[in-house]
């Protein structure tokens, strides 16, 4: 996972007050017309988002309590801030590796 970047926006004019008294919500029926017309301009059926495709079950991660000693705690927060990573990654890419 890459650190985030900083966005420049400084060529983004920001909205008015117009502009937000102009904004509206897309109704379902106008969704399902622009869906139709891309599938019209490009000659194939766009698939419906489902959103994150599920996971297998052996594969789902569980929430769990887990209580560490702080050397180990700080060692994975080291080792997570070196590689610009989260903490709780660290620490499980190590149990994998040992549960192998």
């Amino acid at each position: 996972m890459k650190k985030k970047e900083k966005i420049d926006f400084s060529d983004i004019p920001e909205l008015t007050k117009e502009d937000w008294k102009r904004a509206c919500r897309v109704t379902p029926e106008e969704h399902i017309a622009f869906c139709k017309a891309l599938e019209n301009t490009f000659h194939r059926p766009f698939p419906p988002r489902l959103g994150r495709p599920p996971k297998a079950v052996d594969e789902k991660y569980r929430d769990i309590h887990l209580k560490l000693h702080p050397k180990a705690f700080h060692w994975a927060q080291g080792e997570a801030k070196r590689r610009g990573i989260g903490y709780q990654t660290v620490i499980n890419e190590v149990l994998l590796r040992h549960a192998a």
